[in-house]
């Protein structure tokens, strides 16, 4: 997945800081997004998955006008519930821009949403 940084992505935007370069929430929604989507082929009907942890260093800035290109590699293992995945983001240059895990938990939909 790519995504092109635009005003509406900086941290000045988002008021996770006070520069005009991609935040770190809007990093991390992208890369979530990006699990999501590898998930998919992994679940039953009825279910999706909700995030549980995030474990990702943002290293390198990009500012406005930039890209950002996401991966997520998909688990090693699935266990029952629980999936780990490996994420990155690299910019336009082909620089690491951000690494980590994001771990999610594979839930019944109708069942997760009843018990709110």
């Amino acid at each position: 997945m790519r995504h092109e940084v635009t005003e509406a992505d900086t941290a000045i935007a988002l008021g996770s800081g006070d520069v005009p370069v991609l935040a770190t929430p809007r990093l991390i929604a992208w890369l979530e997004a990006e699990t999501t989507t590898v998930a998919a082929p992994l679940l039953a009907a009825g279910q999706t998955t909700v995030g549980s942890a995030i474990r990702v260093r943002h290293l390198r800035a990009t500012l406005v006008g930039g890209s950002v290109e996401l991966a997520a590699d998909a688990p090693e293992r699935v266990s029952e519930r629980n999936l780990t995945f490996s994420v990155r983001a690299l910019d336009g240059n082909g620089k690491l821009v951000a690494d980590g895990e994001i771990d999610r938990v594979i839930v019944n939909r109708e069942q997760f949403l009843a018990r709110l």
